[in-house]
Formats: structure tokens, sequence, C-alpha cells
């Protein structure tokens, strides 16, 4: 990216740009320009000539690139600790669905804003959101200044009925993306998508016209796959498998992005590797729900692109996508029998790079330069980094993985503009967001 004046430096003990190998850069300059594009990040030695009136900020911590949410509906905080003890088909059914049908375009804003809030006190900059009343949606990611990809949920189930027929949905989304494009807002802040909620909740006619609608576009396809052992044995019994059906109907043929992925065979785990579908993790809400582990050691040895999800906040119940790095390592450790079966370095790229890989993205997730200056500032004045940056990059690496969390997040850039400064977001008042959350949620209970 040449051409384009540095218009902020941030200088930095430490950077971890997520480059394919996860390389620790010491005494680290990053570098943005007016676009708000990352031009240059690595060692102070190397960095370009700075122009008289850049910006300059000196940052006591470790930078690193904004957390990937591969797989929320964020919305879901005003239903928070709903259902909490259910399995997820009656969760969703009697609980849940019925919530939904009584949510306002405010209240989903309400909702949207509170959630954006928090992902970026947890250092999230981009979400993948499957949601209704899209347009409130992107209204609260773009008051807060939140990245989101908005997969504008199409479901075809009754306790839903008032929001009309799955062709209607599909015939939204068609609409706005022509009027809108694909990416629009400040820095390309929003994506539009389609968001088939699953295969057991729309007929396969409905999968094969969005499919169809989307490469038209060529759009993301962000839909629920294999997430639990029940609705998954019912699919495989009519379909083959769920991928195997998505194969069939010509789906894969574009770009997609499954979510959760617990269930899938070995076949079906191929089949998504040759057409480069991505998989959202969500392994704290797939422990929560007792829907199972995804198996993610053999996804990523098989070459699909992982990313991490939160899932819903009232199914998770928060948005914080450190918890998932761990629960992930944890969870792949502990299926496996395997202690080295997902190092630190290889987590952390999950929630960053992997995420964007997931999307089928290649200008977040990393600091890189033409890549968006979507950045985390980690401070390290913290017992997790007691033992200091001077420590071996691999201890340090550990440390940001294992112990930090999202605690350690202080600042946060989205396109080179700070969004969160000392843990409190810039542009909105985090107790006003909460006070129309708490009202939207008390609208919500009835």
């Amino acid at each position: 990216m040449r051409g384009m004046p540095i218009a902020l430096r941030l200088h930095a003990p430490m950077a971890l740009p997520c480059d394919p190998s996860c390389s620790v850069v010491r005494d680290a300059v990053l570098d943005v320009d007016e676009a708000g594009r990352v031009v240059y990040c690595g060692p102070r030695a190397g960095a370009p000539e700075r122009p008289r009136d850049a910006t300059v900020r000196e940052c006591s911590g470790i930078l690193l690139p904004g957390l990937v949410n591969a797989h929320a509906h964020s919305p879901m905080t005003l239903l928070r600790g709903m259902g909490g003890d259910l399995p997820l088909l009656r969760w969703l059914r009697e609980v849940i669905w019925p919530a939904e049908s009584r949510l306002r375009p405010g209240d989903v804003r309400a909702g949207m804003e509170l959630g954006c809030v928090e992902m970026l006190r947890a250092g999230v900059t981009t979400s993948a959101e499957m949601y209704f009343t899209g347009g409130s949606v992107v209204e609260g990611a773009l008051a807060v200044g939140s990245r989101v990809v908005l997969a504008s949920a199409v479901i075809d189930t009754p306790a839903l009925s008032g929001l009309g027929g799955w062709q209607g949905m599909v015939d939204g989304i068609n609409r706005w993306i022509d009027a809108d494009g694909l990416r629009f807002g400040p820095a390309e802040r929003v994506e539009l998508a389609y968001g088939p909620h699953s295969a057991y909740t729309l007929p396969p006619e409905a999968l094969a016209a969005i499919g169809d609608a989307a490469q038209q576009r060529g759009a993301l396809v962000h839909t629920h796959v294999a997430e639990t052992a029940t609705e998954d044995a019912e699919q495989r019994e009519q379909f083959g498998s769920v991928p195997a059906l998505l194969e069939k109907l010509g789906v894969l043929d574009g770009r997609v992005l499954a979510a959760h992925g617990v269930h899938l065979s070995d076949e079906d785990i191929e089949l998504f590797a040759r057409h480069r579908v991505g998989v959202a993790h969500c392994p704290g809400s797939n422990a929560k729900l007792a829907s199972g582990t995804a198996r993610l050691v053999d996804l990523l040895a098989a070459g699909v692109p992982v990313g991490l999800g939160t899932d819903g906040p009232s199914s998770n119940d928060d948005l914080d996508l450190w918890e998932e790095v761990q629960l992930a390592g944890l969870l792949a450790r502990l299926s496996t029998g395997d202690a080295t079966a997902l190092s630190a370095s290889a987590a952390l790229l999950a929630a960053t790079r992997g995420g964007a890989d997931a999307l089928h993205r290649d200008d977040i997730g990393a600091l890189e330069p033409g890549r968006w200056a979507d950045v985390v500032h980690l401070s390290v004045d913290n017992p997790a980094f007691a033992t200091g940056l001077e420590a071996p990059d691999d201890q340090v690496l550990a440390n940001v993985v294992w112990a930090a969390g999202s605690r350690c997040v202080r600042d946060v850039w989205v396109a080179g503009e700070q969004v969160l400064r000392d843990r409190e977001p810039t542009r909105v008042d985090r107790r006003d967001v909460q006070a129309a959350a708490r009202t939207a949620a008390r609208h919500v209970r009835g």
C-alpha cells in the first residue's frame, strides 16, 4: 500500500501481527494510512520515515489484530439467562423463538449496541451475525464503531411466522444487496450476507434458492450445520448429511460459513475442505448446551478454514472470544488426549486470521499491509504478565492465550479510529447503552 500517507503510528514493546507463523515482533511499530489500512507492522528499526503531521501513540503493552467472532447472534444480549438449563431444541422452541417474536426494531438495535460494546471490551472488532431486523443490527454496530458481517436470518418456523415466509426474507436480502452493495459504510464496516438458519428449519428448495442468489452476488452464506446429535441424526437419515445436501443443492459452490459443525463425519470434513467451506467453532455454547465439541484438530489438519465463535449471548452466555480461545485449546487437548493438540499460537490464529479465512475475507484478522487497521492494545500491567515481556516468545504467547483474557484489553481501533479507550467505548456511553438494553429486555419479557 504505497502512495497513501501515514496518518497514525503506534509504538509498542511487542506486536503479534498474526501472520501464518504467528511471529512475535519486539520494539514494534504499526503504521496506519488515512484510509484506515495498515501500511507497516514490524520492528521500529525497519519502519518507514514518519511524516511530521502523523499522530504518534506510545502503547505500553502488546498490539495484535482485532479478534473475529465468526458466529454470533449478538442482539440476544436481551435474552441472556432465559431458559439457561434447557437443551438446544427445547430452548429454541419453548423460550427463545417466542421471546424473539416480541422484539421490535429498537429492541434489536439496543441489544446489538450492548453486544458491540461487550465485544470491543473483549477486543472483538468484527462479528459475523445471524439475526432478524437486519437494518437495526447494522445501525447498532455502526453507532458503536464495530465491524459486522450481517447474515439476515432466513427461517421457516411457526413460532416466527410474523417475519413472513422464507421467500420474502430472501427477496429482502436480494433487494438490500442490490441497492447498497455487498460492503458499505465507513471503512466498509458492513458486509451483507445470507443467513439460512439451518436444514432443519428450511426446505431444500429454500437452501438452493439462497445458494443461487448468494452466488449471483458473490455473497457469503452463513448457516448452522450439525450442531446437535438429535438434529444431525434426522438430517442424515433424510439427506445423507447436511454437508452432502448442501453440495447436492449447489450451495457449496459459493462462499459458505458453517456454524458449529459438531457432528461432522470424515466424509463431511473432506467435502468441506474440497469446497473451502469455513467453519465457526463455538466450544463454549456447544459445551453449555451439551451439543458436543467439534473435531477441531481434524478440521485444521484437513485444511478447513476454522474461526472461533461465541454463538448467541444467551447460550454462552457472553461475547468474550478470549474464553473461546482457551476452551478451543482445552477441549481439543481433552477430546484427543493429546496435550500438544492445539498450540497457543494456533489458538490465537483461530480467533484472528482463522476467523477472517472462515469468512472468506483477506482484509481483516491480521496486521499486514493493505488490511484494515483493526487493532487491540493489551495492557501488560496485570498479574498475567508479571513475568514480563522480556520472557521468551513462547512464554509470552502462552501468557497471552492462557492467562491474559479480556481483562487485559485496554484500547481498540477499527480502521485506525479509536473506538475503545481505557476500556470504555468512545462513540457511545456504556451506561446509556446498558440502560436502553434493560428497557428493551423488560419489553421482551412481556
